[in-house]
Parts: C-alpha cells; structure tokens; sequence
C-alpha cells in the first residue's frame, strides 16, 4: 500500500527552480508530520524542510529563504518550492510523514542541479 507519492524532480541548471509535490493518504496527512528530507550521493539522509506543529515550520539553515514547503489539506499534499538552486541541492529528495525514525517515506525524487 503505496502511502506517499513524490513528483517533480528532474534536472536543472543552477539559479532555477523545481517543484515537488508528495501526495500523502488521508490517514498519514493527518495523523502525522509531514516533511522533506534529502540524500546527496555518498551522504547521509539530511532534513530539508518540515511543518513542526500546526502551520509552523523549520529549514535546514543551507536552504533557508531559497526553500518553501507547503501544504494543500483538501489535496493531502504537501510541497516544496526549490529557488535558486545549486549544484550542492542534488540529491535523492524524499517526502516524510513522522519524522527520520518514521517508517513512512516516499519513492524518493532525483534533483540535479548543473553548474
């Protein structure tokens, strides 16, 4: 049973812009914390962006006022809007309900960001 779906990744030159959305079961989307995580090659699974309670929200500081995460409630997705993007954002992004000990995560997305 397939829970958390990713979009939008894809290859892009640095300075633009991406998209992903992850669209959550009803009963993930609102019964936990729903988030962004990524994987650069050869690193560890890192915290991107993720809503701490309610509409509040936290950013790791290398993407802070670059990254915006989002939610549709009526939708069950959530976003993440990726501006002025680097080489150093590519990664494996994955969408997350629970936190990085949660067994819920998306397929993951590829994001390549070219020089």
């Amino acid at each position: 049973q397939v829970q958390l779906v990713e979009s939008g990744g894809g290859l892009v030159q640095a300075g633009g812009s991406l998209r992903l959305s992850c669209v959550a079961s009803g009963r993930i989307f609102s019964r936990y914390v729903m988030g962004w995580y990524r994987q650069p090659p050869g690193k560890q699974r890192e915290l991107v962006a993720t809503f701490t309670s309610g509409v509040n929200t936290n950013y790791a500081d290398s993407v802070k006022g670059r990254f915006t995460i989002s939610r549709d409630n009526a939708k069950t997705t959530v976003y993440l809007q990726m501006n002025s993007l680097r080489p150093e954002d590519t990664a494996v992004y994955y969408c997350n309900a629970g936190g990085l000990l949660s067994a819920f995560w998306g397929q993951g997305t590829q994001v390549t960001v070219s020089s």
